[in-house]
């Protein structure tokens, strides 16, 4: 290890942790090259030791409630959950409490020693599908990577409004919409954004889509979808306008205002299990009202 980072020794020595926990152990104090506190940037001689008096601080603010959770499968290193419609992954400001954080600590409450109670990726509020959950501090840093590396598919479900090609790729970077600062957008100086698609089933106004993500920026797909001119059914941000929702029949209007969300499912995860190394694929049922929606379009918009 000569000539490494103080930073870049701990990762490879302390595996568990993410560069960014570690370098802030190296700044605070609590992570030491040879008894001694060190900048991130020093470089070690090789044979030093490094000691390491530190753990993950718990959420102390957030309490575990009594939610009930679609456990979709349960080991000693995971839990994978399918998300229901109108569930916030994390407590924010206005959702304080009855979130699936809430709902996690409550079905096990040693995730209260694991950063964001073990909740690796997020999911918006109104779309459902599944999540992976670590339940120990190996399985949190190795699934944080391997979602950092690209090494997790992440599949979805959604109901485009318009005619969506067979299939296509979207790479168009995503940030803060400059005109509207709660909206995302496709923007110049956005964080690069890789979203892929294929047309499931053709209707007249509309696509059933499986989208795949590359990247995993905020509101990804829904931004994507709208660049492309296909807004996801019933998104309330960034769905169809009126000339768009003029052109459908009276009962697909009905069908898409009783959605009242986009129509957005993760469908598939599949990743390397952080204990095996097994491949190991997990999916959520389409739901009940993204099928009813189907239903009438088949009946309605053929």
């Amino acid at each position: 290890m000569a000539g490494l980072r103080f930073d870049q020794a701990a990762a490879a020595l302390f595996d568990d942790y993410s560069r960014a926990r570690l370098q802030a152990w190296i700044r605070d104090g609590s992570l030491r090259l040879q008894g001694r506190s060190a900048a991130p940037k020093h470089r070690v001689a090789g044979g030093e030791w490094l000691s390491l008096d530190a753990r993950p601080e718990p959420d102390e603010t957030a309490q575990p409630e009594a939610i009930p959770l679609d456990i979709l499968h349960a080991d000693d290193d995971l839990l994978v959950v399918n998300k229901r419609t109108g569930l916030v992954v994390h407590p924010a400001a206005g959702n304080r409490d009855g979130t699936l954080l809430n709902g996690l600590l409550h079905y096990d409450p040693s995730l209260a020693e694991l950063p964001r109670a073990g909740i690796v990726h997020r999911l918006d509020k109104e779309t459902t599908g599944v999540m992976v959950v670590a339940r120990s501090l190996r399985a949190h840093t190795r699934l944080v990577r391997a979602l950092q590396a690209r090494r997790i598919k992440r599949i979805y479900h959604a109901i485009a409004c318009g005619h969506a090609p067979p299939e296509g790729t979207v790479d168009a970077p995503v940030g803060r919409d400059p005109r509207h600062r709660q909206r995302m957008a496709v923007v110049p100086n956005g964080r690069q954004a890789v979203s892929h698609f294929r047309r499931l089933h053709a209707f007249a106004h509309f696509s059933h889509l499986e989208v795949s993500l590359e990247t995993g920026r905020t509101h990804q797909i829904r931004v994507h979808m709208q660049h492309l001119g296909l807004p996801l059914a019933g998104d309330p941000t960034y769905g169809p306008g009126r000339d768009q929702r003029r052109n459908w029949p009276e009962p697909v209007r009905e069908a898409v205002d009783a959605l009242g969300r986009q129509a957005l499912h993760a469908r598939t995860l599949e990743l390397k299990h952080p204990a095996s190394g097994e491949t190991c694929t997990f999916e959520a049922p389409l739901p009940a009202d993204m099928q009813a929606l189907l239903k009438t379009l088949e009946r309605e918009d053929p």
